[in-house]
């Protein structure tokens, strides 16, 4: 089973899903970052050297924090997991780490720019692209955002 995380409110909220959830089936769980390399790196004329190795380890480290904080949030036990770090985009890393998994989760909304989406792009992305199935997770926060939503556009949420 793989679950992606980015420390955001839908990632810790696919998180605690994943973790119960692998605990339940007794299968190991794979917790996946994405990260990119720094701006200014890919500017031609930057001061400095981009260390990937040293950006893989920052990036696998945070999601360790991430993963380590969740699971000592749990009530019953935590499941095998492994933490790893892939550079680039996160619908790509996720949909290359749905490859020979049982189950892929993602959180409905991730660090991305538009807070008005309600399923984010990576979500979507992996939910059209992954080679196995795919669970969204809403978190408390996100279902906070829909329903202000529905508030602003006239609709009263559903129960």
């Amino acid at each position: 089973m793989v679950v992606g995380v980015d420390g955001s409110a839908g990632a810790r909220a696919a998180l605690r899903f994943a973790a119960e959830d692998a605990v339940r089936r007794g299968v190991p769980l794979e917790a996946v970052a994405a990260y990119r390399p720094p701006e200014a790196w890919m500017d031609f004329y930057a001061i400095g050297e981009y260390e990937p190795d040293r950006a893989r380890t920052a990036a696998e480290e945070q999601a360790r924090r991430h993963v380590d904080e969740v699971l000592g949030e749990l009530t019953g036990p935590a499941p095998d997991v492994r933490v790893t770090a892939v550079q680039g985009a996160a619908a790509d890393v996720l949909v290359d780490a749905s490859t020979g998994a049982d189950l892929l989760v993602v959180g409905s909304r991730g660090h991305g720019g538009f807070s008005s989406v309600l399923l984010g792009s990576v979500g979507m992305h992996c939910v059209l692209h992954a080679s196995c199935p795919v669970t969204v997770v809403h978190s408390a926060e996100a279902h906070g955002t829909r329903i202000r939503l529905r508030r602003q556009h006239g609709r009263e949420p559903v129960s």
